[in-house]
């Protein structure tokens, strides 16, 4: 195998695991709006907030529907943990939203903080060859970066107590990435 073969494949695979782990978190997105929602449509009443998280949720079934076309059309396998990633999604949306809106807001705060950060550093490592992928992911990671936001403007803080909430989140986010990009 020539080494230029071997670029080749690794790349191949490198451009696999972002779209496996990008599809895995944008669905896990999805899953921690509805919780928040969830949560807003049983017991937290908050019309306002509810309408935010319905704006924003609708940007992540957009950029989810997207990698659902990429995983279909390049024959990658989604990740073993999807079932994992919704309930964890699920009781995290629903969880932050009865501590309350700063803690609902923090939510998304910390997730896409995570998240502009991974896709910083997918678009600096996609070749050429990938383009149209490249400018779709700088137009998600836009989006991310403009929920996150909206989530300060709505009362995200990492004062206090906030601040171990928002590392707990950052941490999980992080290991749902790296669990998510290899299996």
């Amino acid at each position: 195998m020539s080494i230029y073969s071997s670029m080749q494949k690794s790349n191949k695979r490198k451009i696999e695991e972002f779209i496996r782990v990008d599809h895995a978190g944008e669905r896990g997105a999805i899953k921690i709006y509805e919780g928040q929602l969830l949560a807003l449509n049983t017991i937290v009443r908050n019309e306002e907030l509810k309408k935010t998280i319905e704006h924003m949720k609708e940007h992540e079934v957009e950029h989810c529907e997207f990698f659902e076309k990429e995983i279909k059309k390049r024959g990658i396998e989604p990740t073993k943990f999807l079932p994992l990633w919704d309930l964890l999604g699920l009781g995290l949306g629903f969880g932050s939203t009865l501590l309350g809106k700063k803690a609902a807001m923090l939510c998304t705060a910390s997730v896409e903080e995570v998240i502009d950060e991974h896709y910083l550093n997918q678009i600096k490592e996609i070749k050429n060859d990938e383009k149209s992928l490249r400018k779709k992911i700088e137009k998600f990671r836009q989006d991310e970066i403009d929920h996150k936001d909206i989530a300060y403007d709505e009362g995200a803080t990492k004062e206090g107590l906030y601040s171990i909430f928002d590392k707990v989140i950052k941490t999980g986010s992080k290991i749902a990435i790296n669990i998510s990009e290899k299996i």
